[in-house]
């Protein structure tokens, strides 16, 4: 979802030589195919977009979650070194459990409550200083499996729509996620970074604005409490996922627009098949 953005963005502009490898070419989890094809092309820089992402996986496949979000990320940053490459490498709000009521800021402690959200804390151990951690959450977009497209597709149906309203977060447009991850590429800022679309919602809120960007009644949208899902999810989820972009800020950055801005442009993108 975020890799082809990335891709797509870099190649459009025509000063860079883009290698864009998917799971079928590179497995991250593969120490010798990373090295491989890391010292073939010996980029100046890499955008590490691969994980396991599947949260409830995870708790199942805690070494497979372990193995590629973690020991990948390793082989990577050390490719990388051999390389002289620098690094972004994308992580998660789940590095956080939820429990505090305001914004996580890039200084506060990470207590992932899930396999998903230990391993990807575990890749973020394994990037260079000089790097960068870039964390985001909730991201939806035009490639992949993720909540806008489900929410569209059940709306074309008869299916209720519930979602929870007692997990909060901000929804992430890739394409405007890519466009942040290029001015760290271009720029080489080192460090770990918070970096969301503004305007933090729940699920509930997030799919009545998806039904409103497609001209469709938010109405139609009704309120679910995590615990009253069933099934019930494997993987807990932090009841608030909201990242303050606070060294964005502090720095001086321009962050990135309220998702409310860019979530028709999308709609209207996953509804052309684009």
């Amino acid at each position: 979802m975020v890799g082809r953005e990335v891709a797509e963005l870099f190649d459009g502009e025509g000063a860079h030589q883009v290698f864009a490898f998917d799971h079928a070419a590179l497995d991250v989890a593969d120490r010798d195919s990373v090295l491989g094809a890391i010292g073939s092309v010996r980029p100046d820089a890499i955008v590490h977009c691969a994980a396991m992402t599947a949260v409830d996986a995870c708790e199942t496949e805690r070494d497979r979650a372990f193995l590629v979000n973690a020991l990948g990320v390793r082989w990577v940053m050390e490719g990388a070194r051999r390389a002289g490459a620098y690094v972004v490498s994308l992580s998660t709000d789940y590095v956080f459990d939820g429990s505090q009521p305001e914004p996580y800021h890039e200084w506060d402690t990470p207590n992932p409550a899930s396999v998903y959200g230990q391993s990807k804390l575990g890749g973020e151990f394994e990037i260079d200083l000089e790097c960068a951690v870039v964390r985001t959450s909730w991201v939806i977009g035009r490639y992949g499996a993720n909540m806008a497209k489900t929410i569209l597709r059940l709306a074309a149906g008869d299916t209720p729509l519930r979602f929870v309203d007692d997990q909060r977060g901000c929804p992430t447009i890739a394409a405007d996620l890519a466009t942040m991850l290029r001015t760290f590429v271009v720029e080489r800022l080192p460090g770990t970074w918070h970096v969301t679309n503004q305007g933090p919602v729940s699920w509930f809120e997030f799919a009545g604005e998806v039904l409103r960007a497609n001209g469709d009644d938010p109405a139609r949208v009704a309120p679910i409490s995590t615990a009253d899902l069933d099934p019930p999810r494997p993987a807990p989820r932090p009841a608030n996922s909201v990242l303050d972009n606070r060294a964005l800020r502090l720095a001086g950055r321009t962050l990135l627009p309220d998702f409310r801005e860019s979530l028709p442009t999308l709609v209207r993108a996953i509804a052309d098949g684009a």
